[in-house]
């Protein structure tokens, strides 16, 4: 089934570890597939969600040890049981976990286990091989090297590439050969789980497919310095003889930090990556759409020009504007279901970019009332057709906690009730928000934008408990999850506004 960013419809932004289940965070498992039903339910068509790599630094799904490999906490138990990989008994043992949140260290310790148990399983059994070894062969251009990374990271008490023998951080041949003798059982362990996570991926794939539901993912601009990208490619990132990056990404002081942010990432050696036509780009595209069905692009300002900041520097405030590839990356892309996040210093050469190229960008509601430099841009009666409009996204606080709370520091109080007054009058709400939360949803979904998307959280009218990210901060991030689905009172709600404004699957 195809699906098509530019016909008019609306969907749900839920990651999957935010789904409930008993298991530590959520999952391809049972809850995914009943969330896609409960879409399909209530007449959307589009389930959008984080990026799904192997989880780095501060659990951030922005910060994966792979922009190619699948997070292994998202395989589901559940499944493994029922194919005979996983005892039920052994999964009637699992801990009791914190309810509406995610404790990371508590969920690998109890899940990583079971994926060596059932590794274990699958290598007393015969009639899964030949699946798994071509499941191997079809992936090695990036499994090799994330299979042998992570082994050596585990082997070397998880620590970051830069810090392993020179050898190995120089990926010396005969050091690697060696290693890869060593470590066999425990790179086969690593790709297993791959295999495993594409198995399950493509079950849910295939029955949101069914449902006439498409997945929207998320592909950050940048990549972890301690992952596999950048240790198997370091002629593509600026980088020292010991593997230290020189320069590293962020963005200058914005709405969210008076000293800009310094997201540390290594930065491309874009005229590199051009001598070689963007293989590895095209390689990583290939990969993302052989998931999704449309890909929302992070950061897309960054590829008409990006931020650099000297690697010394302990904010990002003290950096300067870089060219990045511009039309040359995506004419050797070719046609694709992109979404350009064109938030925050959007100048006509991005807007030039993304028109070019037919991408849909991003109108964000909670940002028309206040200061925003694009606020008259993300007011409804400003929208494109060809746009996706938001509620709000995993950076901002939920709507709720946006109308009625004001503990945060990027607004005075003042900044907060002039943005109330500013969406009553606006939404033509009469009640004082008493229900802001479905007014939004009314603002997005009554638009001429093609497609309109709400956070689960701003669904259920969720306060700021519920937010999923504070960009600048290190620690509480990507923890949220869900206690139940959303519930069949919700969901009828949610199916009669989608009908009524013409975005219905039904």
């Amino acid at each position: 089934m195809a699906f098509d960013l530019s016909e008019r419809a609306s969907g749900i932004l839920l990651h999957l570890t935010s789904l409930p289940g008993p298991h530590g965070c959520g999952d391809l498992g049972p809850q995914a597939h009943a969330f896609a039903r409960s879409l399909h339910d209530a007449g959307q068509r589009w389930w959008q969600m984080l990026p799904v790599g192997p989880l780095g630094y501060g659990n951030s799904p922005y910060s994966a040890h792979s922009s190619f490999a699948g997070n292994p906490l998202l395989i589901s138990l559940e499944r493994l049981a029922e194919e005979g990989l996983l005892s039920r008994a052994a999964l009637s043992d699992a801990p009791r976990f914190r309810r509406g949140r995610v404790d990371y260290a508590a969920t690998r310790s109890w899940r990583m286990p079971q994926l060596r148990n059932a590794y274990a399983a699958h290598g007393r059994r015969t009639d899964d091989h030949l699946h798994f070894e071509a499941f191997c062969a079809a992936n090695a251009g990036w499994l090799e090297d994330f299979g042998l990374y992570a082994a050596i990271k585990q082997s070397r008490g998880d620590r970051p590439w830069t810090e392993w023998e020179p050898e190995l951080r120089s990926r010396d041949r005969a050091a690697l050969d060696r290693a890869r003798r060593a470590l066999r059982a425990e790179i086969d362990q690593h790709r297993f789980e791959q295999f495993l996570f594409d198995d399950h991926w493509q079950a849910l794939r295939d029955e949101c497919h069914q449902l006439g539901i498409g997945l929207i993912g998320d592909l950050p601009i940048f990549v972890a310095h301690d992952s596999a990208d950048v240790w198997a490619h370091r002629e593509l990132f600026f980088l020292d003889a010991q593997g230290q990056p020189t320069v590293v990404a962020g963005v200058p002081p914005d709405y969210f930090s008076a000293t800009g942010q310094r997201w540390g990432n290594p930065l491309y050696d874009w005229e590199a990556l051009e001598r070689t036509g963007f293989h590895w780009w095209l390689q990583r595209f290939a990969q993302t759409f052989a998931r999704f069905d449309a890909v929302r692009l992070d950061h897309f300002i960054g590829f008409t020009r990006y931020w650099e900041v000297p690697a010394r520097e302990p904010t990002a405030k003290n950096g300067r504007w870089r060219p990045g590839p511009g039309a040359r990356l995506f004419e050797a892309l070719g046609p694709a279901q992109l979404i350009a996040e064109d938030l925050g210093e959007v100048t006509p050469e991005v807007t030039a970019l993304r028109e070019r190229f037919g991408f849909p960008g991003m109108r964000v509601l909670q940002f028309a009332f206040g200061t925003d430099v694009q606020a008259r841009a993300f007011m409804p009666h400003n929208y494109e057709r060809n746009s996706v409009a938001y509620t709000g996204t995993h950076d901002n606080d939920t709507t709720s906690a946006w109308f009625h709370d004001c503990g945060s520091p990027q607004r005075s109080e003042e900044q907060c009730e002039e943005e109330r007054r500013m969406a009553l009058a606006y939404l033509g709400v009469k009640d004082g928000g008493r229900e802001i939360h479905w007014d939004m949803i009314r603002g997005v979904w009554g638009s001429v934008a093609n497609l309109a998307i709400a956070p689960v959280q701003d669904l259920l009218g969720l306060g700021s408990e519920a937010r999923m990210n504070l960009p600048g901060t290190a620690e509480g991030n990507w923890e949220w999850r869900l206690e139940a689905l959303p519930d069949v009172a919700v969901l009828d709600r949610l199916g009669e506004m989608t009908g009524l404004y013409g975005r219905s699957a039904r």
